[in-house]
């Protein structure tokens, strides 16, 4: 089940600048503009964009972030959890302490009284004591049909924990180094999210951030193995979140390509005619919250692959350590 009509998507309270993340995100930008109406101008973005999706008929979940503590970045909640279709809930290590605080009980346990069935939860935030870091599907990109996880190793994406999912899941690793040019000089690609894509027939990639010829065409014959249709995009397109895609469906099984209005304008007509021969784009303008949190559509949305169930016990399974 590569794709799924449930999403979960957290409304953001205090959205802001981050200092901690922008150190290894160069896609942050600082903005002149005041903190207040940043803050507004991010609720307004976040509401136009689950408009798009919930006119499409794609189920929604939406989750207040809380006002204390303060979480500039909890717009993004596919870097601490991620679900799958066997009941597991798994919580992921990550790189900045602020965004620690973004991992939420009530969540999951809003998750379980929505009839969502959470079988297990699997808490490696203890990764973090080493300073080992995996964010969620912000580090790896699932092709959940091939049990394939894609991932660049960076200073958010460890080896370690990597494998330690794939054990988990009984996935196939393919891990690679990725960079991009700043300022005249090489750095990691912080995120596999933001250069590669992975959707039931579609494959959108930035080859040519991969390090290695040989990593590549691992990574393209694997694709291609998997009976995907590549579409390659270039280092400038990468940069305009073209990379940063998410495939989710609706209740009646149609197909749809999420991307911002940012990556959209800055496809060619012939990808976005392929892309469309397979889905319909939905595209939401989220200039702010690109623009000061780095990070675009995908990183938006936490998908739900979890069972439903016909009635939520009260107990969450293994008790996480949660905020």
């Amino acid at each position: 089940m590569q794709t799924t009509s449930r999403i979960l998507m957290v409304r953001p309270a205090n959205f802001g600048f981050n200092s901690e993340t922008a150190e290894n995100n160069f896609y942050q930008k600082k903005d002149e503009r005041s903190t207040e109406e940043i803050r507004n101008l991010a609720k307004k973005e976040f509401d136009g964009f689950v408009s798009l999706l919930r006119d499409q008929r794609v189920e929604v979940m939406v989750v207040e972030d809380t006002e204390s503590p303060v979480k500039t970045d909890a717009v993004f909640p596919n870097n601490w959890f991620s679900t799958h279709p066997d009941g597991k809930l798994i919580l992921y290590p990550m790189y900045s302490p602020n965004r620690r605080l973004e991992r939420r009980k009530d969540i999951v346990e809003k998750l379980m009284n929505e009839g969502f069935q959470v079988n297990e939860i699997l808490d490696l935030s203890f990764f973090e004591q080493d300073d080992q870091f995996l964010e969620g599907t912000g580090s790896m990109v699932m092709d959940h049909d091939a049990k394939v996880i894609y991932a660049c190793f960076a200073e958010r994406t460890h080896p370690f924990p990597l494998e330690y999912v794939g054990k988990l899941l009984g996935y196939k690793i393919i891990g690679f180094e990725a960079q991009q040019e700043i300022d005249g000089n090489l750095s990691p690609i912080y995120h596999t999210n933001v250069m590669m894509h992975v959707g039931t027939d579609l494959a959108v990639v930035c080859l040519e951030s991969i390090t290695k010829a040989s990593d590549r065409l691992k990574v393209q014959q694997s694709l291609t193995n998997a009976g995907k249709k590549v579409i390659p995009i270039t280092a400038k397109q990468k940069f305009n979140f073209a990379g940063n895609m998410l495939e989710v469906s609706n209740d009646g099984g149609e197909k749809f390509t999420v991307m911002s209005q940012t990556a959209y304008d800055s496809l060619n007509v012939g990808q976005i005619q392929i892309i469309e021969k397979y889905t319909t784009i939905i595209s939401p303008q989220i200039p702010t919250i690109e623009k000061l949190g780095g990070g675009s559509a995908r990183c938006m949305i936490a998908e739900i692959f979890l069972p439903k169930t016909s009635k939520f016990s009260g107990l969450i399974p293994n008790g996480p350590s949660l905020v």
